[in-house]
């Protein structure tokens, strides 16, 4: 069933090939589709799915770009999950702080570890606060400098 809530951003005449890239990078995504109203020109709208979230991206519209004001965030595995996807994502973008990238495209991306937030919020505060941080110095998450901080060591 096609959900009835979904994301959708604007990227001028770059729906479909970003929607296919973001698709081919994260896990279990697929490209959905795009919809060309006029032959030769850039999809209107393109319709793809990361790990069972759906999302639309029109080709056309404001001009505004995206911001980090929204992010779409990505859990991991472990660091070669992390690393892979981080480094496809910010090849042609830009690395930021605390697992945040912005992409070729302009859009904000965090890619978060599963561990990160369990150390985060451990009840030890004080092990939970020297994993922050060493997150705060971090951009891409380094998991073993994080459960190194988090012991102490």
């Amino acid at each position: 069933m096609r959900s009835r809530v979904r994301t959708c951003f604007i990227l001028h005449g770059r729906a479909e090939e970003a929607a296919r890239f973001y698709a081919a990078t994260i896990p279990d995504s697929t490209f959905d589709g795009a919809f060309y109203p006029q032959e030769g020109k850039p999809a209107l709208m393109a319709e793809f799915t990361l790990a069972g979230t759906p999302y639309q991206i029109l080709g056309d519209g404001p001009p505004d770009r995206p911001n980090p004001s929204a992010s779409i965030s990505v859990t991991t595995k472990d660091q070669a999950e992390t690393d892979r996807i981080w480094n496809a994502l910010v090849e042609g973008g830009a690395p930021s702080r605390c697992s945040w990238l912005t992409d070729r495209y302009g859009v904000s991306w965090q890619i978060v570890p599963e561990i990160l937030p369990r150390l985060i919020a451990n009840k030890d505060r004080a092990a939970a606060g020297r994993a922050m941080q060493a997150m705060f110095s971090m951009s891409k998450i380094d998991i073993a400098a994080l459960e190194k901080a988090f012991r102490g060591a």
